[in-house]
């Protein structure tokens, strides 16, 4: 596998209860990946848990073994458009300490969320992007300060859950340097297809997760587990000029052989350096 493994990376979600970022890190190395997107998780990686030394250590360890392409955060826990202001503003501070720790780890980008909606009683769109672009005032010119990127991501329970309305209130904001994550699964989920929604972020993109779901239960489960459609993506993703890593984002209690298992399949649908 570390052939076709070196032609992907791998989001540690599925590892955030075994171990630290460090222990991950070294764990995906081993098995040859291209890349890493860390998750910030209390006891996996999280600023109040790091010092300047376990923070260097692990860019290092980065550096010498693993790319770090990018960082997330568990996105259903924050809210930076929320109702209540002290949400906002709690949601906000934490992702002012993760903009701070990307820059510090050397991460090429850090996924942000663009807000949720209350399922029941939605507050206006207006004043979910008003919240929005506030945070973005905040976030983008610290990413830059720290040399990252914010890339958005567009999710299913986001008040931008498509390439359409989230592309709109991205480029409504003005600011070039703030880009996209597209994820697949999440796309199809809503019943977008991925490479039409490909088309449309194209501008902006500069990483696409994939994972596998049906259109009846959101989830990120190993390829070929759902029914999300592969044909066609490898093909759009080098006419819009992606050249990034496609990212594993696989939520699996047996991640190391379900991953690669899904960086096979991902092969075969014309990714990687052997397809």
């Amino acid at each position: 596998m570390t052939d076709a493994a070196a032609g992907f990376g791998v989001n540690t979600y599925s590892y955030i209860f075994g171990g630290s970022a460090a222990d991950t890190v070294a764990r995906l190395a081993d098995q040859g990946y291209g890349g890493v997107e860390l998750m910030f998780f209390p006891g996996h990686l999280w600023p109040a848990e790091l010092d300047a030394a376990s923070l260097r250590g692990l860019r290092n360890l980065c550096e010498a073994r693993l790319r770090l392409v990018s960082v997330n955060m568990p996105n259903v826990d924050m809210n930076i458009a929320a109702a209540a202001e002290e949400m906002r503003a709690y949601t906000l501070d934490l992702l002012v300490q993760f903009v701070r720790c990307a820059g510090e780890l050397g991460a090429g980008g850090i996924i942000v969320g663009p807000g949720k909606p209350n399922p029941l009683f939605p507050m206006p769109r207006d004043r979910m992007v008003s919240h929005f672009y506030r945070a973005l005032d905040r976030l983008a010119p610290l990413a830059r300060q720290v040399g990252t990127k914010l890339l958005i991501e567009n999710m299913p329970f986001a008040f931008l859950p498509d390439a359409e309305s989230l592309m709109n209130i991205v480029d409504g904001y003005g600011d070039d340097s703030i880009r996209v994550i597209y994820d697949v699964a999440n796309a199809h989920f809503i019943g977008e297809s991925p490479v039409e929604g490909l088309q449309r972020v194209c501008d902006r993109v500069s990483l696409v997760h994939f994972s596998d779901t049906t259109r009846q239960s959101y989830k990120h489960d190993p390829l070929g587990c759902g029914d999300v459609p592969l044909a066609g993506i490898a093909d759009v993703m080098k006419e819009i000029g992606c050249t990034e890593l496609p990212m594993l984002e696989v939520i699996s209690h047996t991640p190391d052989a379900d991953i690669a298992d899904s960086c096979r399949r991902l092969q075969q649908a014309g990714f990687g350096a052997n397809a």
